[in-house]
């Protein structure tokens, strides 16, 4: 009987650990200095890309800054909100390593108070 208990705790305890090392890469996907690149390449047409103020050239288009700020805004809402079609938004196919950079960026800009 120990020994199964013994056997259950290494086996609870290995993917417990697995499951943190995922998590934790997760957290890290994409690189925000890259994002920056990317969306001053394409993004900035009409988006405010920078954390400096400015409002996106495009006033129907939020700045950066701001939908990094949106209360609940997470990294699989960017993420949706980057795949879903806008009126105001042209219909983008961007590469899932750029998308994880651009999510990267864009949360690098929330401010320290937002959560």
């Amino acid at each position: 009987m120990r020994a199964l208990l013994k056997v259950t705790l290494f086996a609870f305890y290995g993917v417990s650990a697995a499951l943190l090392t995922y998590s934790a890469h997760a957290v890290e996907l994409g690189d925000a200095t890259r994002g920056l690149s990317y969306a001053q390449q394409v993004c900035a047409e009409c988006h405010s890309v920078e954390d400096d103020g400015m409002y996106s050239p495009n006033p129907d288009a939020p700045s950066f800054k701001a939908i990094a700020d949106t209360s609940g805004m997470t990294g699989t809402a960017i993420a949706v909100w980057l795949q879903t079609s806008h009126p105001t938004m042209p219909d983008l196919i961007i590469a899932p390593q750029d998308t994880d950079d651009l999510i990267a960026y864009i949360l690098s800009l929330r401010s320290k108070s937002s959560p």
